[in-house]
């Protein structure tokens, strides 16, 4: 497959993964820490199978310690297989909370800064949009990572489009200066 058309298979990943992830965010974030259990669970059981491979090839005394991180790895990775929504609003809450200290902290600093300066009511905007956003997440937890996982699909398809548009358009452009570059084709008797 020639270089130049690896922007259209890119383009293509892009977008049905942006269109998953605006018609099903729920079922997008359980599936996301599904594979973050897996990524903890299967280096558990290679760890637990290379213990115990190696202890029966008598490659390790029977003195050697237990593989507890890896048992720990499989257990956490299971948990996450077997309870995604758990630990989505885990998540959520506490991204909530960080919020909410995020906007406590700067209204405390531009409070203690009207003592050296003049702070405009401006300058409390972002922080009391700091507080309200911790809040709602905290009320709204899975609705709030779902929203975050329609704007990823959206900007997904907002990529796929513009890649689309790119290539195609410069794939010509490109087509026709290498055609000028060639020159006119001379006979060959010449």
């Amino acid at each position: 497959m020639e270089a130049n058309y690896y922007f259209t298979i890119r383009s293509i990943v892009a977008l049905v993964l942006g269109v998953l992830l605006v018609v099903w965010p729920d079922v997008a974030i359980n599936y996301l820490v599904i594979t973050v259990g897996v990524l903890f669970f299967v280096p558990g059981v290679l760890s637990l199978a290379g213990y115990f491979w190696r202890r029966r090839k008598e490659e390790i005394p029977r003195s050697a310690l237990f593989p507890v991180a890896g048992v720990g790895s499989l257990l956490f990775g299971l948990w996450l297989m077997i309870m995604p929504s758990f630990f989505v609003n885990i998540l959520m809450y506490v991204l909530g909370f960080i919020l909410i200290l995020g906007g406590i902290q700067q209204i405390v600093f531009l409070a203690s800064a009207r003592r050296y300066a003049s702070v405009s009511a401006g300058f409390y905007v972002v922080p009391v949009l700091l507080l309200v956003a911790g809040f709602v997440v905290l009320l709204n937890p899975f609705d709030v990572a779902s929203a975050a996982f329609v704007v990823l699909g959206i900007s997904c398809i907002v990529y796929a489009a513009s890649e689309l548009f790119n290539g195609f358009r410069f794939r010509r452009r490109r087509a026709a200066v290498e055609e000028v570059e060639a020159g006119p084709e001379l006979p060959e008797d010449a």
